[in-house]
């Protein structure tokens, strides 16, 4: 039971929420951060461990030196407490990997933006570890995206700053997204449903559900509904580089919370898909692709399947994502109104759904071209 003063509270998704003071802005407003469980205890014990974490704050502050490497530190820990472990392990392999070689050894007030404009050219360019030429775009903009929020983090907390990158971005290319036409879409239905097993049923629901690869290893059969036709979206699972040193692994599994509140959701789920699931449907806590409690399929693994999959269907170029994008887009295609498939998708707004993942296919064109009455 949650107490006044407290600032936790019950949602009306059932999971309960924490709320603490972040820190301060330079006119004295609080900033929230946010922490998430599935009981009053839960989020109570977690307010405590990032309130504890927070009063080290001030401590790695102190021992920050002039040296960029040194606010590269000081700011990561400050994030943590804020982020989730698959973010932080990110920025943590970008840090060491990317800009503590290039940029730590500069005192802070020597770190001009030339030198940032020049650091993300080479980036761009020949970042590649391989030295096999540059980083994508995604990757350039999270790195300089950890760069401009260490800046502000030592500006906010009096350190001399001398570069100013508000105005330095990077420019995405438009990735075209691959979506099956229906001819290859069919032929990948006829390879599952030949010998269907708990992979190819797997890739179905993805098919026919738009979920994330990620999102499909972590479900357990307790997440399906055959009463009620319905699958939950509650939680999600990804390799990520391993931070802890002398682990004996370079990277990890994780299942955790999905990427946003919005990707937490009830989708449902049409009947043959469910008389498929009834034929395969095992214990609650089983993990529905092994089909076993304990034991689940990484998406690495599951890639591989699809891989296969693909392969026998005579379908070229197309990833896992692949599915998302041909389910957005036959939705559309039938009639789905958009904003029911936005949320379906789990994703905040409907622009998300009609800029990145609906998309009009040749068949359609050519269908809408040929209703054009000629006079």
């Amino acid at each position: 039971m949650s107490k006044k003063g407290e600032n936790i509270y019950k949602r009306k998704d059932g999971r309960w929420e924490g709320r603490y003071i972040r820190l301060y802005d330079e006119n004295g407003k609080a900033k929230y951060g946010y922490v998430y469980g599935k009981s009053y205890g839960d989020v109570k014990q977690r307010l405590l461990e990032k309130k504890a974490f927070l009063s080290n704050h001030t401590e790695a502050l102190s021992r920050c030196s002039s040296l960029y490497t040194d606010v590269l530190d000081a700011w990561l820990q400050s994030t943590r407490i804020n982020i989730k472990e698959s973010t932080y392990a990110r920025y943590s392999h970008l840090i060491e990997t990317h800009i503590r070689p290039q940029l730590g050894k500069y005192p802070l007030s020597k770190i001009s933006t030339q030198l940032i404009e020049g650091f993300i050219e080479t980036q761009l360019n020949s970042g590649r570890l391989d030295k096999n030429g540059g980083l994508s775009a995604k990757t350039v903009t999270d790195i300089l995206t950890i760069v401009k929020s260490t800046m502000e983090y030592a500006r906010y907390n009096d350190l001399i700053v001398s570069c100013h990158l508000s105005k330095l971005t990077i420019k995405k290319k438009d990735k075209e997204m691959r979506v099956l036409c229906q001819s290859e879409q069919d032929a990948l239905i006829r390879v599952l449903i030949a010998d269907m097993d708990l992979y190819k049923f797997g890739v179905l629901l993805s098919l026919y559900t738009g979920i994330r690869i990620g999102e499909l290893c972590a479900l357990q059969w307790e997440d399906i509904s055959i009463v009620n036709s319905t699958l939950k979206i509650r939680k999600t699972m990804q390799r990520i580089q391993e931070t802890n040193i002398g682990a004996a692994s370079k990277t990890k599994v994780i299942i955790t919370e999905p990427k946003s509140d919005c990707s937490v959701r009830d989708i449902p789920l049409p009947s043959f898909l469910v008389e498929i699931a009834g034929q395969f449907v095992g214990h609650p806590k089983a993990f529905i692709l092994s089909g076993e409690r304990g034991k689940y399929v990484e998406p690495r693994t599951m890639q591989n399947h699809f891989k296969a999959y693909i392969a026998e269907s005579g379908i070229d170029n197309a990833n896992f994502h692949a599915l998302r994008h041909t389910f957005a887009t036959r939705c559309v295609e039938v009639g789905f109104e958009i904003k029911s498939l936005s949320e379906v998708l789990g994703h905040s707004n409907v622009n998300i759904t009609l800029n990145r993942y609906v998309h009009s296919s040749f068949e359609l064109k050519h269908t809408n071209m040929n209703k054009l009455a000629f006079i």
